[in-house]
């Protein structure tokens, strides 16, 4: 979820934004709900969708959708979306938002209520999530991405040195984490200047 990420629409006109993508932003203005994805990341996550082909995408933090509808967009008709969110009346308001696409599944409730829908070909944590089977902590890329799936976390300050930091100067521990762990081939993609994403593929 991107700080003033919803405003950020009203300068991205001059892009091409998916139909039902202005419609998730529309339900978050509704709901005064400023997190959408940052267009530029949805652009990358429907690039990545399309990828995924037969095969199930999971993502934390719903919102009201608009990282779902960006991944549908560039989504085969075989490949399942399931989304959890943490509040209830964006999680109605979404699941209804999507109610006449049997492809895709949204929850209510925390982070680590996602897992038991995996393993993912796409995986994209884009909410904080308690102690679990998502947190970056104990997060297994053997258990919870099949083989060759691909892990997102977004809403990054880019690098500028080594090792990571925040955009406060403290250290970044849950970035060095995933840029470091012996089970993923990570890579930082700038998406726009001040955003950064992780991508990280499972390793063979």
């Amino acid at each position: 979820m991107t700080v003033d990420g919803t405003s950020l629409y009203d300068q991205f006109q001059h892009h091409v934004v998916p139909p039902l993508v202005l419609d998730a932003v529309a339900v978050a203005r509704r709901f005064d709900f400023g997190y959408s994805v940052h267009p530029a990341t949805g652009r990358l996550l429907a690039a990545l969708a399309g990828g995924v082909g037969d095969g199930v995408i999971g993502e934390t933090g719903t919102g009201t959708g608009a990282g779902v509808a960006w991944m549908l967009s560039a989504a085969s008709r075989t490949t399942r979306v399931v989304s959890v969110e943490i509040d209830v009346e964006r999680a109605a308001a979404t699941a209804e938002l999507f109610s006449d696409d049997a492809r895709v599944t949204i929850l209510q409730g925390d982070a680590n209520d996602l897992a038991a829908h995996g393993p993912f070909d796409l995986l994209v944590l884009d909410a904080p999530s308690t102690p679990g089977p998502l947190d970056w902590a104990t997060f297994d890329p053997l258990v919870q991405l099949r083989p060759h799936g691909v892990l997102v976390k977004d809403d990054l300050w880019p690098m500028t040195s080594w090792p990571p930091t925040t955009y406060d100067g403290t250290a970044d521990l849950q970035r060095q984490h995933w840029l470091e762990h012996p089970d993923l081939l990570t890579t930082e993609i700038k998406v726009a200047d001040g955003y950064a994403v992780l991508v990280a593929r499972r390793r063979p």
